[in-house]
């Protein structure tokens, strides 16, 4: 399948508002999203400014998903992937994280490192992340609101530049509180 991406403009505004209203998120902030809020959202920048861009992922013609990219004047960005319910479960998730990964190390060099946070419970995303070299570097619990009054544990996971580049994947020392020695903290 072939994919591209395209950057937003500011003449997809009422594109994007209809993009995210029009669907429900379950594995984000909110399951769904009001259409003066996206529109405040993209007034205030969070689409398209010096630390903020985003991408439409287009299949077929079709602008079937969303990279925004978020932090991006700091060396270690984040990003915000969705998927229209539509086009889930078909890899295309993982192909645009492969994607933005590449984008964001090779088009800012001073990015060592690039992070991601979901659910415990997206079991999709979280096989994006190991496939596309991610490595799970912490587990919040209780940390993620989600529908109807519940909290869920969130995941985080991030890749080093030096892992992408060499193709290998480091793993944090999990077993490291010897060195708080006997009396602990």
């Amino acid at each position: 399948m072939e994919i591209t991406y395209e950057r937003f403009e500011s003449t997809d505004a009422e594109e994007l508002v209809g993009f995210l209203s029009g669907d429900t998120w379950p594995f984000h902030g909110s399951d769904v999203v009001d259409r003066d809020e996206v529109r405040q959202w993209i007034r205030e920048g969070r689409y398209d400014n010096q630390d903020n861009r985003t991408f439409w992922i287009v299949t077929a013609g079709e602008r079937t998903g969303l990279v925004r990219l978020m932090d991006l004047c700091d060396d270690t960005p984040l990003f915000d992937l969705r998927i229209r319910s539509e086009h889930r479960g078909r890899g295309l998730g993982g192909q645009a994280l492969t994607w933005l990964t590449g984008y964001v190390f090779t088009e800012f060099p001073q990015v060592q490192r690039i992070e991601g946070t979901t659910r415990q419970d997206n079991v999709a995303m979280r096989r994006a992340f190991r496939k596309c070299g991610y490595v799970k570097e912490a587990h919040y619990r209780d940390a993620w609101p989600a529908a109807h009054g519940k909290v869920r544990d969130a995941v985080g996971y991030a890749i080093l530049r030096r892992d992408w580049l060499s193709g290998s994947t480091t793993l944090p020392d999990w077993n490291d509180e010897h060195i708080l020695g006997s009396r602990g903290v």
